[in-house]
């Protein structure tokens, strides 16, 4: 089986997806590492020297190797795979495959990611909350209609790691 979560920066994809993998003795990949092992570069610098177009086309060719694998693996995708290449469609018709969109509230997304934001390529020239909440909803808003199409929506706003791991886990079932 392969557990999917999906969902924007910063909702908790790879906290609680090596979380998850832990507990359930499976393997654990963030898509956007596996990128950069793949291609020897971070995934800024393969937008800066190959462009974005390269970087969607080998999104979508490595995660179906990923999909295509045996393996039991909790897979945490990068935010703006599910929104290019057919890559829900993918998802949700694949029968070894479950995924789940982690969904966490404009102004948490906000507290967590302005802390943080210096790691973020996207949003690190940001100077202002509000201009990052004006860019997450503005994102949010394109991109809701494809995560919405995962099998199960967590809503993980003011949950405690250990609740949302049960409800992940109570999905499986």
């Amino acid at each position: 089986m392969i557990i999917v979560l999906l969902g924007y920066m910063g909702s908790g994809k790879s906290t609680l997806g090596k979380e998850l993998a832990t507990a359930l003795k499976y393997s654990f990949l963030d898509l956007d590492d596996y990128i950069s092992d793949k291609e020897t570069a971070s995934v800024g610098e393969i937008f800066k020297t190959k462009g974005e177009i390269y970087f969607r086309k080998k999104e979508t060719a490595y995660l179906k190797d990923i999909i295509g694998t045996s393996e039991n693996i909790v897979l945490a995708l990068g935010g703006g795979t599910p929104c290019y290449s057919n890559n829900m469609e993918l998802l949700i018709n694949n029968s070894k495959v479950v995924s789940f969109y982690l969904k966490l509230s404009i102004p948490l997304l906000v507290d967590r990611l302005f802390t943080e934001k210096e790691k973020r390529p996207l949003i690190s020239h940001m100077a202002s909350k509000e201009d990052l909440t004006e860019f997450i909803g503005k994102h949010l808003f394109e991109r809701s209609q494809y995560y919405s199409l995962a099998h199960h929506v967590i809503n993980t706003d003011r949950k405690l790691q250990s609740e949302i791991l049960e409800e992940l886990q109570s999905q499986l079932i």
